[in-house]
């Protein structure tokens, strides 16, 4: 059977903390993402989503890169920095 995730489950709380993070960020910058650009933070949305830290690492070695303007993006957006910095304190 599938897997029910009520609030208040911490796996649920992650995965809308992460929904919210990328959706904000998409919202202020969809205009200015081309393919690739689009592309790498949907890879740093899975990864995070899936708490997977070897992946989220390689993309973000990766979007700073070959996109160094999104580097900069990721990295003063309050929601997704402060995602991505609680990712890293948890060893991930």
């Amino acid at each position: 059977m599938g897997e029910t995730r009520k609030p208040g489950d911490p796996k649920h709380e992650h995965a809308t903390r992460v929904r919210d993070a990328f959706d904000a960020l998409h919202e202020k910058l969809g205009p200015r993402l081309d393919e690739s650009a689009r592309a790498s933070v949907e890879k740093l949305r899975e990864a995070a989503a899936g708490k997977d830290g070897a992946a989220l690492r390689v993309q973000l070695v990766d979007v700073r890169k070959r996109h160094s303007w999104l580097y900069r993006e990721l990295a003063s957006h309050p929601e997704v920095a402060n995602l991505l910095d609680e990712l890293a304190l948890l060893g991930l």
